[in-house]
């Protein structure tokens, strides 16, 4: 008997959902996305502001960007995502649709019904797209996962404790625990 084909989907089907509707898209799979808690909301926001922060008063050419914000990672039309946090450095991936091509920092904060993927899928087709730098942000755990893809550098597990250092800005480093 033979297997059931699967349904592939492209970013004209994301486009076509019902507004208010969000949701991602990896190799042709639709991924529902729930709306964010308030401490989820708390701590983009917050990082947001360092990052920004620190790119304004060194006169940085990279920009900040918060979900929703459009990331077609590959060239084609079946990834699609938004990641919490993209950090873009290279202002020729921006157009109004949003950034085509690999951020150079990606920050997502886990959810409940986001977890498999950011610590899954998501680190695989991040990693294999070009991002420089990933971290993942469990607040539950109080706990960031970073990745240092330009280096080939191990993952570092942090505690919200800990000062963080960004791989990208070797003079920038981040406390949670101070932020949130």
């Amino acid at each position: 008997m033979p297997l059931p084909n699967e349904h592939i989907f492209f970013t004209d089907d994301i486009y076509a959902l019902p507004d208010g509707q969000r949701a991602e898209l990896i190799d042709g799979k639709i991924y529902n996305m729930a709306p964010p808690s308030r401490n989820h909301q708390r701590i983009i926001l917050e990082l947001s502001i360092v990052i920004s922060n620190y790119i304004k008063n060194r006169n940085g050419s990279c920009e900040v960007n918060v979900a929703p914000f459009a990331v077609f990672l590959n060239d084609d039309n079946k990834n699609y995502v938004e990641p919490d946090i993209s950090i873009i450095c290279d202002a020729n991936k921006l157009d109004d649709k949003g950034c085509h091509g690999a951020p150079d920092w990606i920050i997502e904060i886990v959810s409940p019904g986001t977890q498999s993927r950011d610590y899954g899928i998501k680190l695989f087709k991040y990693r294999m797209s070009g991002v420089r730098e990933y971290w993942i942000v469990n607040p539950e755990r109080k706990m960031v996962n970073v990745y240092d893809f330009e280096n080939d550098e191990a993952t570092a597990v942090y505690s919200f404790d800990d000062t963080i250092p960004v791989t990208i800005y070797p003079d920038l480093s981040i406390k949670l625990s101070k932020l949130i």
